[in-house]
């Protein structure tokens, strides 16, 4: 991970990054602002454009450190000026999705609907084309919290290897099992 963390950031157009005293970084954008509690240990400055990490020591937690907060806030630049997206598609027979607002309504073969209630940070759509499988989008900044959310609509309904019905992600191989040998 050291290798990450001596990679400086690079801060594009109309992002704003401080730092407070208490290491509290704070990275503001077109599309909102982000905080991030930074470890003691580690130094952060803002110079030229960049963001420069530096540890104390190559001590394991340190080097560790180091490049997680550098993976950290490169994701909050990147989530502050283009945002991240995360797809999911039902596959199923009578799966379907619908939202109003932030929540979401997903039929998903049990004896009820499912009612959840995305986050407000986050913005949710739903489409379902004739023919195909109806699909969530979900977008916003935090990456964290976006995948957070993701996996946890998949966990509703893990796709499973045999007929692959559940919930994935758009481009997600699901590896398939055959199924019962035939008779004797």
């Amino acid at each position: 991970m050291s290798r990450i963390g001596k990679k400086p950031v690079p801060v594009t157009g109309g992002v704003n990054i401080t730092v407070s005293p208490d290491n509290v970084i704070t990275v503001k954008g077109p599309k909102g602002e982000l905080k991030q509690a930074i470890d003691r240990d580690i130094k952060v400055t803002v110079e030229n454009g960049e963001v420069v990490f530096t540890r104390p020591t190559d001590q394991i937690r340190h080097r560790a450190l180091h490049g997680l907060y550098r993976a950290l806030v490169a994701n909050m630049v990147k989530g502050v000026t283009e945002g991240f997206t995360k797809r999911l598609e039902l596959v199923g027979v009578g799966y379907k999705a619908s939202n109003q607002g932030n929540l979401l309504d997903l039929s998903l073969g049990y004896s009820h609907n499912i009612l959840f209630e995305i986050p407000k940070e986050l913005k949710v759509t739903t489409a379902q084309e004739k023919g195909e499988n109806p699909k969530i989008t979900l977008e916003g900044i935090d990456k964290q919290l976006l995948g957070q959310v993701a996996a946890k609509l998949r966990s509703l309904r893990k796709p499973e290897p045999y007929k692959g019905k559940g919930v994935k992600y758009i481009g997600e191989h699901i590896r398939r099992k055959a199924g019962k040998a035939a008779g004797k």
